[in-house]
């Protein structure tokens, strides 16, 4: 196990950006079309083919997923890897067409100091497509991809990933962007909200504060009283090897996103467009009721200790006035 999203056999990753937009794109390939659900807390999302995945709609399995900077532009991301995955004879069939299943959200990073004067077209759809064509089993985490210009109310945001089993040997793994409206730290000291969850120091080992001030509690949020809902959003990804229906992909989705409360104070913000997708593999059976349970348990964790991740590994952008990576502060 890598600590990866990739610990789920037939999973590939891929990143691509620009540092000089200070965006990017992330690409979850599925090499086996996956049974997959959303479930969206946020007040401000950006979602491709959300209805799609609505538990009423026909099709159940997608090609793969993705997550892209941008706001609404980065919506193009998805189009880039349909057109990859199209290149490969990937996608669902209908007669002699075959058409690739991409869904993805989006995350707001215009105002991070990047150069977003992009002419006629935004750089998103190519992003997409270059993303999906690195994808391996082996992938950047911190300020990569759709991470490379997300933030947090306090320190600098990013992408993050973890795994773990359950009792019964199935997987579970998430990634996670970061670019909440809340903070993933206690305050603005080491300490992080997830702390609980670690396993193996995987995000500086500094457990949680002797003790709680009024100070550590009270609400730090992006922007302060000037901040608004299209400006945050936390996205993740839970893939499992368990085989689920798409109803349960979505229990397992509900459950997962139990995780943002673990690992984000505030969370589900009216100031936020937190989603969360659920895809399985489908290669080992659990029992419908306390094994999807003991896995949505799991996956939760598994969520809080990706997005811990994600802001420890990241780095401070290179403009005046970016925020401090928590590496400048305490690494």
């Amino acid at each position: 196990m890598k600590n990866l999203l990739t610990d789920i056999s037939g999973v590939r990753v891929g990143h691509a950006d620009d540092k000089t937009v200070a965006s990017g794109a992330t690409a979850v390939i599925f090499d086996r079309p996956a049974v997959a659900a959303i479930d969206v807390r946020g007040g401000g999302p950006g979602i491709r083919e959300g209805a799609l995945l609505d538990l009423a709609n026909t099709v159940e399995r997608i090609d793969a997923l993705v997550l892209a900077g941008g706001s609404a532009f980065g919506l193009e991301a998805g189009g880039g890897v349909q057109a990859w995955l199209a290149e490969q004879g990937r996608g669902f069939a209908v007669g002699d067409a075959v058409i690739p299943i991409v869904p993805g959200a989006i995350m707001f990073d215009l105002l991070n100091g990047g150069d977003k004067a992009w002419g006629r077209f935004a750089p998103y759809r190519e992003l997409g497509y270059a993303a999906a064509a690195a994808a391996g089993t082996d992938f950047a985490l911190g300020s990569f991809g759709a991470g490379l210009g997300a933030t947090t109310a306090n320190f600098k945001g990013g992408i993050g990933s973890a795994s773990a089993a359950t009792l019964g040997g199935v997987r579970v793994a998430a990634l996670a962007v970061v670019n909440a409206v809340g903070s993933v730290t206690i305050g603005d000291g080491p300490w992080f909200w997830a702390a609980p969850f670690e396993t193996d120091g995987e995000y500086g080992g500094r457990g949680m504060p002797a003790s709680f001030t009024p100070d550590m509690l009270s609400m730090r949020i992006k922007g302060g009283a000037a901040a608004t809902s299209v400006e945050n959003t936390t996205l993740a990804i839970v893939v499992t090897d368990a085989e689920l229906t798409k109803p349960q992909a979505k229990r397992l989705a509900m459950i997962a996103q139990t995780g943002f409360a673990r690992a984000i104070y505030p969370v589900h913000a009216p100031l936020d467009g937190d989603v969360l997708f659920a895809a399985a593999t489908c290669e080992k059976k659990i029992d419908p009721l306390v094994g999807l349970t003991e896995l949505g348990m799991v996956a939760a964790n598994v969520v809080a200790r990706a997005i811990a991740r994600g802001v420890y590994a990241a780095s401070a952008l290179p403009f005046p006035g970016a925020l401090p990576a928590w590496r400048d502060r305490f690494g």
